[in-house]
């Protein structure tokens, strides 16, 4: 259904709040890959695309916040996108499994209704 999370979304978001309680506040999207797959064996990951598609989705619908990594903190890498977990992402990923599988967002915007 339209505004509803993907399993790989919840997901996402659980794994978001295990590092975010880990003290880390940012995330970039290849570590988030390795943290998913270290902590649960994700399956859901078939490949980088699939994952940025699903945190795109996830910023849409204003549980994830997004920037571009400082270009200071670049040495001999590509820049990185740093993600962030905002509150209600927080909250989504804190609640019950069954109420995420049916939640349904609503997606924010900056026009008007």
């Amino acid at each position: 259904k339209p505004g509803t999370l993907l399993p790989l979304e919840t997901e996402i978001l659980e794994v978001a709040l295990s590092i975010l309680r880990s003290g880390q506040a940012t995330f970039h999207g290849f570590g988030l890959a390795q943290t998913m797959r270290e902590q649960s064996g994700s399956r859901s990951l078939t490949g980088h695309g699939t994952l940025y598609k699903a945190l795109s989705r996830l910023e849409e619908f204003g549980l994830l916040t997004s920037r571009w990594e400082d270009a200071a903190a670049v040495e001999g890498r590509p820049r990185r996108r740093l993600y962030e977990l905002t509150g209600e992402g927080a909250r989504m990923a804190g609640s019950a499994p069954a109420e995420k599988a049916v939640a349904p967002l609503s997606r924010v915007t900056s026009e008007p209704a």
